[in-house]
């Protein structure tokens, strides 16, 4: 599955316009029509909350509200469109698949969505550096970096 240039763009300036935190989101819909959605970052909510529990802030971190997740998922099933892909940004970092990532998309060592790609961008003093994608792949039970998606 291959993203369209629209979407991409969508993503590249979701990253920039929540710089210097991170952002997140997910694409729904299939090879020809897809949709960005995109997700406010709860984790300074989280942090401020209980800084024991979520000790980082969104410069470093994202959460997305379930029950919105929950919403935005079930509405895109019921037009009949697929979940493509799920994307956030690294700030100051590279774009990589981190320990924390592999957590957050692993239910019980599975993904919930294990056809979905996985976009890491990076930005960098304000500008997008690169963009990596990860798919899970169910022999070696972990995330596979690319340099496109496919």
């Amino acid at each position: 599955m291959y993203l369209n240039e629209e979407v991409i763009a969508k993503i590249y300036q979701h990253a920039l316009d929540n710089y210097p935190d991170e952002c997140c989101g997910i694409v729904t819909g299939d090879e020809q029509d897809q949709s960005v959605h995109y997700f406010e970052n709860i984790q300074n909510r989280l942090h401020a909350d209980d800084p024991e529990k979520h000790p980082r802030d969104a410069g470093t971190a994202y959460a997305i509200d379930r029950k919105e997740f929950d919403r935005t998922v079930s509405a895109s099933q019921e037009r009949g469109e697929g979940i493509i892909a799920f994307y956030h940004s690294h700030i100051d970092h590279d774009a990589y698949f981190s320990v924390t990532d592999v957590e957050a998309q692993t239910v019980f060592g599975e993904p919930e969505f294990p056809d979905a790609l996985h976009m890491v961008v990076s930005v960098r003093q304000g500008q997008i550096k690169e963009m990596k994608y990860f798919k899970w792949d169910k022999n070696r039970k972990d995330f596979v970096g690319y340099s496109s998606p496919s």
